[in-house]
């Protein structure tokens, strides 16, 4: 961008806009040196300056960055969703559910604090609520059998405490990757979306009884499947925020299935 002085509307140096969002005069200058945000004008003094134009982009990268996308893959989402009120709507959306999330938890740990501080007895059922393996038995057995069940349940049995927490981690944190990817405009066939459904199916392979994990095991019809399962079933669709959501990672595992499996 060529020296100017001329503005036409209210702007910010580069050193007010780094204090006011937090950030840094390196870190901006960076967005502009790869094209992420560039300055509304730079000025005959070399000063880089912002209009609201360029506030609005940066908040729009401060908030992909708080979902944990990385820089290309934040010029992807720009590359494919040009309208920012759109954006931020989607923006908003995942916030209020990730603010969901947290009240859900804040009101189980308090809800534990009283429990010890009164001496009561533990509720596990409301300390883990959603992590209840055995709630889809029936449904399991009747689509793969009870072999397949078996399997699984004598697996998730075998584990300590210890390694029990650290998978429900492990497919928590899976789950919000995947809203977050899918509230941020992605692209289902790009590299983020790709990766996560890798992700997703070493996840489905570490599960013994499962098709995927079985050695000859039709591991393309089971993602497929459960890809389709995933929006048909409401119950599922809620673990990747909603119908939006799950229609998102169906296509990403789809995209995955048909060029990887």
């Amino acid at each position: 961008m060529e020296a100017t002085d001329a503005k036409t509307g209210p702007d910010w140096s580069i050193q007010d806009v780094a204090r006011l969002a937090g950030t840094t005069s390196r870190t901006l200058r960076h967005y502009d040196e790869i094209g992420l945000l560039k300055p509304s004008r730079v000025g005959s003094n070399g000063y880089r300056y912002y209009d609201g134009d360029a506030l609005l982009q940066l908040q729009r990268i401060l908030l992909l960055r708080e979902l944990g996308l990385g820089l290309p893959a934040i010029a992807e989402v720009f590359q494919q969703q040009a309208d920012p009120v759109q954006a931020l709507g989607r923006h908003l959306e995942w916030l209020a559910q990730e603010q969901e999330r947290l009240a859900r938890q804040m009101a189980s740990v308090r809800q534990t604090i009283e429990t010890v501080k009164g001496g009561g007895d533990m509720v596990a059922e409301k300390m883990f609520d959603g992590f209840d393996h055995t709630q889809y038995k029936d449904e399991v057995e009747e689509r793969w059998g009870k072999d397949s069940y078996a399997k699984s349940d004598a697996w998730w049995r075998g584990m300590d405490a210890a390694e029990q927490r650290e998978w429900k981690s492990r497919a928590a944190k899976l789950g919000s990757d995947w809203i977050a990817a899918a509230g941020s405009g992605l692209s289902p066939a790009g590299p983020e979306a790709q990766d996560l459904a890798r992700r997703h199916i070493e996840w489905l392979t570490s599960i013994p009884g499962t098709p995927a994990a079985e050695d000859g095991g039709d591991i393309k019809g089971y993602v497929v499947g459960l890809a389709e399962m995933y929006v048909a079933d409401a119950r599922f669709a809620a673990n990747y925020g909603g119908m939006q959501g799950a229609g998102f990672v169906r296509d990403a595992l789809l995209a995955y299935a048909e060029k990887r499996l």
